[in-house]
């Protein structure tokens, strides 16, 4: 297909190369994570450990080992802390991307809907810009992308004996799980299509062998590299920790799972994250930017506000006052369970998928308020309108073409990432890019009725 149309695809992919350069040179971003992972990769290379810096260097384990991995080739190739070249070299994972969301739309819809999803990726500016930040989410996406193409045709040959795809498709999910924890949601969606697979076929009695054998291949190539990570914890910190912990903490450092859990019973949108969430510990507590939604009455107002205050006097959440947090929290759940077990998670996977994708730009977080100077102002409502326009060109796609293969595969991802991240404290648009391959075959959908190329 790239042959056929050499020049429509030079032209679009120098016009991806074009918008991730002005992304890494106008918006890059380092940020206090890529300066962690940044830290482990430089200690693992000149010191052969594992760990942090500090009083001496300390083995760690707040962080999987596949992006300081990446950090530490880019720094013994070109210098250490070249992060420049790191953004450069993560344009050309992404630019592969490109290529991967392509393919999978060729599989799953028609070449003529591949051409427009590459495309739609290679204009994508929440993809650029990510290439322009030293974290994980352009490889994350990339694996991601290539673990589902391998997936579709994996299960389009399943009785033609074409096992190098679920290898291919263990060795993704195995990439995507070493750099994020929540790469796990790759195998789990995978594995329950193939147990839909299975009892569909036991139902019209075919052999559901061959779909055992992809399980079997995916599950042991994808949990593969978890094996000497989770050994390498036992042996050096004395802890079972197959993946990172959940809140990237230390063995030894306490974390306010009182105050976390406070936090979800109000929490709804990434504005409160920054203002409130992230500078806990270490900065006070601004009772004004609490929401409405943070007090049920005047009374808990009053207690919450005073909660906060003695907080702001020492600056940490002391384990008396993560006691106090929790016993709010518990009241404030009894009183509203629906709200805490579901409509709080629903408004925080709406707000991760439709708020402007703008936290990497230099936009008020509070955009909708337009107190910030035109330009920023004007590329929040931007960007956000360039994000509803993807996201309702997938849904108006998923509409129109609800007969695509392996549709259940990819809506299983999508609803799965999306229920897990509805459970989290912070909700962060970058949370829901992973699920953009899905969202650009979508869109690419919309516009053909072309038989898909299994091929």
């Amino acid at each position: 297909m790239v042959r056929q149309h050499r020049w429509f695809f030079l032209f679009a992919t120098l016009a991806a190369v074009g918008l991730r350069l002005l992304f890494i040179f106008r918006f890059p971003a380092i940020t206090t994570d890529s300066f962690i992972y940044g830290d482990i990769a430089k200690n693992w290379l000149q010191h052969g450990v594992y760990g942090l810096s500090g009083d001496g260097i300390s083995p760690t384990y707040i962080r999987l080992p596949g992006y300081p991995a990446f950090l530490a080739a880019i720094f013994a190739t070109f210098g250490m802390e070249h992060y420049r070249t790191v953004l450069v070299a993560q344009m050309f994972v992404d630019l592969g991307t490109c290529f991967l969301i392509a393919d999978l739309t060729r599989r799953a819809v028609s070449a003529r809907a591949a051409k427009l999803a590459f495309l739609l990726a290679a204009l994508c500016p929440f993809l650029a810009d990510y290439v322009a930040a030293a974290l994980t989410e352009t490889l994350e996406i990339f694996f991601t992308a290539l673990a589902l193409d391998f997936a579709v045709a994996g299960v389009n040959a399943l009785d033609g004996g074409r096992w190098r795809c679920w290898i291919g498709c263990g060795v993704a999910t195995g990439a995507a799980i070493l750099l994020r924890p929540d790469g796990g949601l790759l195998l789990a969606s995978i594995g329950l299509y193939l147990a839909w697979i299975g009892v569909l076929r036991i139902r019209t009695k075919r052999s559901w062998f061959p779909v055992l054998r992809a399980a079997v291949l995916l599950g042991v190539v994808s949990l593969a590299p978890l094996v000497p990570w989770t050994l390498r914890n036992l042996h050096t910190m004395q802890r079972f920790q197959p993946l990172a912990p959940r809140y990237a903490n230390e063995q030894d450092e306490y974390v306010p799972m009182g105050f976390n859990r406070w936090v979800k019973t109000w929490m709804a949108d990434y504005t409160s994250v920054e203002e409130i969430y992230w500078p806990v510990p270490g900065a006070a507590i601004d009772g004004e930017k609490l929401p409405a939604r943070a007090f049920d009455s005047d009374p808990q107002r009053e207690q919450t506000l005073q909660l906060a205050e003695d907080y702001n006097q020492v600056l940490h959440v002391t384990p008396e006052l993560d006691a106090r947090f929790a016993a709010l929290a518990r009241a404030r759940i009894h009183a509203a369970p629906l709200r805490y077990y579901v409509w709080l998670p629903a408004a925080r996977i709406a707000d991760m998928w439709l708020r402007p994708r703008t936290e990497l730009l230099p936009s008020d977080p509070r955009w909708w308020e337009f107190n910030d100077d035109p330009w920023p102002s004007t590329l929040a409502v931007s960007m956000g309108a360039i994000n509803l326009a993807y996201c309702l060109a997938a849904m108006a796609g998923f509409v129109r073409r609800r007969d695509l293969p392996h549709l259940g595969l990819l809506l299983t991802f999508v609803m799965l990432r999306s229920l897990f991240l509805g459970t989290l404290e912070n909700p962060e648009p970058r949370y829901t890019l992973e699920c953009y391959p899905v969202v650009i075959l979508l869109a690419g959908a919309l516009f053909t009725k072309t038989a898909p190329n299994h091929a």
